[in-house]
């Protein structure tokens, strides 16, 4: 396959992000006086806002959602400001990347423009959010947006991500999909690579020597 183009998620696969987010929510549920089960909290990863409201609601009906909301938001807020470390391999990668990339993320674009306003993330030529597209991941609407933003086929794009939510979503697009999983392990169900890192992954899709 020679491609066109490299489509990213970002939190979990570029930033070192989701851990913050999932401490953020704990403490978030804390305050609000829940002691909630972390593994619950596997359950956003990789979805959108609305999405993951509606499973917080649906295990918590009398949860203040708008308090929780406030709260979550403030301590995810608070854990960025101590800075967000890049995945392992990132900088390397998109060193050696020559052809255009781009970002398709779950994150509203305010979110994303504070987590990148808090790394060292090299410049990317489009930057898609939830806010983009009528319909969230595991549609593929954030990706094939990409793809027409890069102005490519998006047949001939290499999509990498950590979620099954987003490896769904890129597959749907029908772009070759590199999962590299962060805090839920991958079932391989949409992903033409499943690796243990980003480097290695790109070296299994054949878009770097190795």
């Amino acid at each position: 396959m020679t491609y066109a183009a490299v489509i990213f998620d970002l939190d979990g696969t570029l930033l070192d992000t989701e851990a913050i987010t999932h401490r953020a929510a704990i403490q978030a549920f804390g305050v609000c006086g829940i002691d909630v089960d972390p593994a619950f909290l596997l359950q956003m990863v990789g979805v959108d806002d609305a999405t993951g409201a509606g499973r917080i609601m649906a295990a918590y009906p009398a949860l203040d959602l708008a308090a929780f909301e406030r709260e979550w938001r403030a301590a995810s807020i608070r854990g960025l400001a101590g800075g967000v470390q890049l995945k392992p391999g990132v900088v390397e990668l998109l060193a050696a990347l020559t052809l255009p990339r781009a970002i398709a993320t779950s994150s509203t674009r305010a979110q994303a423009l504070r987590k990148f306003a808090a790394c060292a993330l090299p410049r990317f030529d489009h930057v898609v959010t939830v806010d983009d597209v009528a319909r969230a991941k595991p549609a593929p609407d954030p990706y094939l947006l990409a793809a027409e933003r890069l102005g490519v086929d998006p047949a001939r794009c290499l999509a990498f991500e950590d979620s099954e939510t987003g490896a769904q979503s890129a597959h749907a697009a029908g772009m070759t999909v590199v999962q590299v999983p962060d805090l839920v392990p991958a079932s391989g169900d949409f992903a033409h690579h499943v690796a243990d890192d980003i480097l290695s992954g790109a070296r299994a899709a054949g878009l770097i020597a190795g």
